[in-house]
């Protein structure tokens, strides 16, 4: 039956599956955190571990990913990751306390941190650049549908199951990509093996794993906390680093020159930005929903799904008009109407009904889809097919550090305004002042995305001009 099908379409049928399994994992713990600590008697600090120990896991892993796909053929490296994906979360439902659990999630966030990259540099090798929009619509399925999963499964298997089950679910999914991935898809393998850079890997995987730790504390602890001052600053300073011993490395990890590519950082500035913005609200609103009007996390969790349904919904028609209108004019209209449905929400109140929410949230999803799916074309439009792991590498850990950056500055700036209102959110004596302060994080979240326009701007529609026809003789501009 597979030899009907083209090659290109089983390559995103199997990384899409495998995908959507490593994104519904990021969003689905999160609604069980106070139920693992209850259930291992561990305290706040320790079990934020579950969440933060595979967020630094991931940091470590997304830069090698590159440099394992050129060295042993995206396929096994892909193979890999899933399984160790897959393992990890089996592990995890049988771990039996705390210290366990942190471990194998540390085993999860190695496989979901080159999975992603792995991924979507063999769509986009498999795909020629004027179909990526078809591919960056595809990629779009699990970009949006698994992270508004997670939430509404999350909160039905804590509520009506046990904890187990956040993790188990994962292991069917794995086992079948895993299985597709071995016996359906060809290994591709760069005609030059690159040695590993271990400078730049200690470098980079230090360097994110510090930063992102900071952002994860300055999200419970504000920007001005010194512990958050030493890593976040030690972090950017260990990338610094980075950067100029891999300037001067004749086989980098990740080939920073990469930026030098106009089209290929307007598009990381708009990244930075639109997902800064949209995901610290999305990290707000479930906040307000629970804890100040009381509802489930189920309940909590359908209430912000329709956004991935409008993702859904716009993605066949945007992949059709990227050939036509370019990516500039369709990342301006995601970027303005993500910032317009944040700036919305600045009119919730406890009077707010969820349908109000959900409607809000099917527009909000179109918004982002109008934004993703051309900045998934856009970002690769120039960069050569050997560069392609090291651009998607790249790709991603923008992607992890705006949306860590989001959560952190809202979440930073939501308790700041708490105390301005000298409010507690839940508490019915001071319900007003805890709307304002959420008001005020709203406000800042759409001003945060509103920086995407300026980025979008710089988009230039006749460079990504290989991925909106089919040009004789177009080549990718490389870069050395």
């Amino acid at each position: 039956m597979t030899a009907r099908i083209e090659y290109k379409y089983i390559v995103a049928v199997v990384v899409v599956f495998g995908l959507f399994m490593e994104l519904l994992d990021m969003t689905i713990v999160n609604v069980a955190i106070p139920g693992l600590a209850r259930e291992f008697g561990a305290s706040a600090t320790k079990i934020e571990w579950v969440i933060t120990g595979y967020l630094l896991a991931l940091a470590v892993f997304i830069p090698i990913s590159a440099w394992a796909g050129s060295r042993f053929g995206t396929r096994r490296a892909f193979i890999f990751a899933l399984s160790a994906f897959t393992l990890g979360s089996l592990l995890c439902a049988t771990a039996w306390n705390a210290e366990s659990l942190i471990a194998f999630r540390v085993l999860q966030g190695m496989g979901g941190g080159m999975a992603a990259p792995v991924g979507t540099t063999m769509l986009f090798h498999a795909f020629p650049p004027e179909e990526r929009s078809r591919a960056s619509a595809l990629l779009a399925v699990p970009a949006s549908v698994a992270p508004a999963s997670g939430p509404v499964l999350g909160g039905y298997l804590v509520e009506y199951q046990s904890w187990e089950w956040i993790f188990l679910i994962n292991v069917p999914i794995g086992v079948v990509g895993t299985l597709a991935a071995i016996f359906l898809l060809k290994e591709y393998r760069e005609e030059r093996v690159r040695r590993l850079d271990l400078p730049g890997f200690v470098l980079s995987a230090a360097g994110l794993a510090s930063l992102l730790y900071g952002l994860a504390e300055a999200g419970q602890h504000g920007f001005d906390d010194s512990r958050v001052l030493f890593f976040g600053l030690g972090g950017l300073a260990l990338l610094a680093l980075f950067v100029a011993v891999e300037l001067r490395s004749r086989e980098p990890l990740i080939d920073v020159r990469i930026f030098r590519n106009r089209l290929f950082t307007a598009s990381a500035g708009v990244q930075m930005a639109g997902m800064a913005g949209f995901a610290g609200a999305l990290f707000l609103l479930p906040i307000f929903l629970q804890m100040q009007q009381g509802l489930s996390p189920f309940e909590s969790g359908l209430a912000t799904f329709p956004q991935a349904i409008g993702v859904l919904m716009l993605a066949p028609l945007i992949a059709r008009l990227y050939p036509r209108i370019g990516p500039q004019r369709l990342m301006l209209a995601g970027v303005a109407g993500g910032s317009l449905t944040t700036f919305i929400f600045m009119r919730m109140d406890m009077e707010t009904t969820v349908w109000w929410v959900r409607g809000v949230m099917l527009v909000r999803g179109m918004s982002f889809g109008m934004m993703l799916i051309p900045l998934q074309t856009a970002t690769f439009a120039t960069i050569t097919p050997g560069k392609l792991g090291e651009a998607s590498a790249l790709f991603n850990i923008v992607r992890q550090v705006a949306s860590s950056f989001g959560v952190a500055l809202l979440a930073t700036v939501l308790t700041s305004r708490l105390i301005a209102h000298n409010a507690q959110i839940g508490n019915p004596q001071t319900t007003d002042g805890a709307v304002f302060a959420f008001h005020d994080a709203f406000l800042v979240a759409g001003v945060v995305a509103l920086l995407g326009l300026i980025a979008a701007a710089f988009v230039s529609d006749r460079e990504a001009a290989p991925t909106m026809r089919r040009t004789a003789g177009a080549e990718p501009v490389a870069f050395h």
